[in-house]
């Protein structure tokens, strides 16, 4: 019988910081989350055109900051000029963009723990993935539970594999090609994850089961309704990433 793999992270992820009570993917949202209790968090990792990883979900930068064009274009000097908390509301105005680095070093000065989603610009995925992973080699320390690495490019894990292979990955899928997931679980398991992390629709206790029996923990994206999380929690799914931390209790 194939051993689960080691799960030392919270059962509960603050999706993007404080899901969409602030502007995702700030400091503001970060702290904003631990504010309610919330022990771990999820963000999104991007490379600017000096190589430095910032955060951002979108490859536009139109949605989330004053500015359009693609932020992987734009040197990190110039994204962090950038105002990213007007297009949410007022009281988050002149809000920067933050590097990977700054909040590492804060999960890391407040023990708090990090999902780093790769979250390459087309054409980026390996070059991403090893930037995370170098940069984790650089600063993480190493008697402190790593950060988990999630990306729904191969590529990009296989980056962060080949600098960093001993910080965790999952990966990440959002609908199964196969209709069974069983070509994403061969994925996840040619890159060595220790995790599945599905769109939460996609778990059944069957799958659950199938995964686990492989050796892998299962967990589920985004989460923002309490009967799912009911659900979810019911056929054994190891963590849940929500928006709603001003619904759900890490302490549950």
């Amino acid at each position: 019988m194939t051993t689960l793999a080691a799960w030392p992270y919270p059962r509960w992820v603050a999706h993007r910081g404080a899901g969409k009570l602030a502007p995702e993917n700030t400091m503001s949202a970060f702290r904003l989350g631990a504010t309610y209790g919330y022990r771990m968090f999820e963000c999104d990792a991007k490379l600017s055109s000096d190589g430095v990883l910032f955060l951002m979900h979108d490859s536009d930068l139109r949605r989330t900051t004053n500015a359009q064009g693609t932020g992987s274009d734009r040197s990190m000097g110039e994204l962090a000029q950038l105002d990213a908390g007007s297009w949410h509301s007022r009281s988050f105005a002149g809000e920067n963009l933050p590097t990977l680095e700054a909040l590492a070093r804060w999960c890391i000065a407040n023990h708090l723990h990090l999902n780093v989603e790769i979250k390459p610009t087309e054409g980026q995925e390996e070059a991403t993935g090893r930037a995370t992973g170098e940069l984790m080699n650089r600063i993480w320390p190493e008697d402190v539970v790593p950060p988990l690495f999630t990306s729904f490019k191969p590529d990009a894990l296989r980056g962060a594999r080949a600098v960093a292979p001993h910080i965790p990955r999952g990966l990440l899928v959002d609908k199964f090609a196969d209709g069974t997931g069983e070509a994403a679980l061969n994925v996840a398991l040619e890159l060595g994850c220790v995790a599945m992390v599905l769109n939460h629709a996609l778990w059944d206790k069957a799958l659950v089961q199938r995964v686990h029996g492989a050796g892998l923990r299962c967990s589920s994206y985004t989460v923002n309704d309490e009967w799912e999380a009911a659900r979810l929690l019911d056929i054994g799914t190891d963590a849940i990433i929500t928006d709603r931390v001003d619904l759900f209790s890490p302490a549950a």
